[in-house]
């Protein structure tokens, strides 16, 4: 991997400003903030990102019981009482694992695809998030902008990565990686598929996703570029089979090479603002279309 430097996340992101979401409401009445009890809230449906007892959560209970909570959370009414929180889960553990009762709170009374958005808009810039949740959240702002009539395709997608700082194609690869079942989902969070890998077993059905993931539980069998791509071109002509896939991920893999960019050769060739992600998906996409016409034989 390219070390180009920690850089700064939030330049990139395109967020709603402080002002949007805790200034004034839609009738010109100052936004008020209520301190919520703690066991009125309950998650957002379907939420995509984990909240983990780690480091990071022990450094976010100190400072609550220290400092209380900072930033108020954002919360929607609940069909079935209480609220629904739409950002401040982590603040939310935070608070009960500090011995608070309540925690301070924007309520609002958004619809789901409005909630939807701003929960994975409020989410999505943190470093530490998974392939896996990521893609389900990408999902999900997706389908939402679908819903509030924004036209399906490459437009939603550009809006998506402009919010996000990320490429319109990064943002669809992931939009394929979410059609992953968990398991193989979960084998990329690992780090035992690849991240290439699974959008290429992404577009396989359900059973056949499957019959990989058994497969690879089993023998603990790696999947190279060139099996996923044919697992992939199989897949399209409905022809995959188990025994397929068996033969495929028993192929003999060549002889694995592995090569190192230093930096100070190739940071010139790119922004500042790029993440390493960015800069290998751009170096792979110039070898892929460098190998298309024909440089490669």
């Amino acid at each position: 991997m390219v070390n180009t430097g920690k850089r700064a996340v939030t330049d990139k992101i395109k967020m709603t400003s402080f002002d949007a979401l805790f200034g004034e409401s839609e009738t010109g009445a100052a936004e008020q903030v209520i301190e919520v009890p703690l066991g009125e809230l309950h998650d957002f449906k379907d939420h995509p990102f984990h909240v983990l007892d780690d480091e990071k959560m022990e450094e976010t209970v100190e400072s609550i019981r220290q400092h209380g909570v900072l930033v108020p959370g954002i919360a929607r009414p609940r069909k079935g009482g209480g609220y629904e929180i739409i950002a401040g889960h982590r603040r939310k553990h935070g608070s009960e694992l500090a011995g608070k009762e309540t925690m301070p709170f924007v309520v609002r009374d958004y619809t789901d695809d409005e909630a939807t958005i701003i929960m994975v808009d409020s989410n999505i810039q943190r470093e530490d998030i998974l392939p896996s949740e990521k893609a389900k959240a990408y999902r999900m702002k997706y389908d939402a902008m679908k819903h509030q009539g924004k036209k399906a395709g490459g437009r939603t997608i550009e809006e998506m990565g402009e919010d996000a700082g990320e490429s319109a194609k990064t943002i669809q690869r992931y939009l394929w990686l979410s059609r992953l079942s968990d398991g193989l989902l979960d084998l990329v969070d690992r780090k035992k598929l690849g991240f290439m890998q699974g959008v290429d077993i992404s577009f396989l059905t359900e059973e056949a996703q499957e019959w990989v993931h058994s497969l690879i539980a089993e023998t603990g069998a790696g999947v190279n570029a060139a099996q996923s791509a044919k697992l992939k071109e199989y897949g399209k002509t409905e022809e995959l089979t188990s025994a397929m896939v068996s033969l495929i991920l028993s192929e003999e893999k060549p002889k694995e090479r592995k090569v190192t960019l230093k930096a100070d050769k190739i940071t010139r060739y790119f922004p500042d603002d790029y993440s390493n992600e960015e800069i290998e998906n751009v170096i792979i996409g110039l070898l892929e279309k460098w190998k298309g016409e024909g440089a490669v034989r």
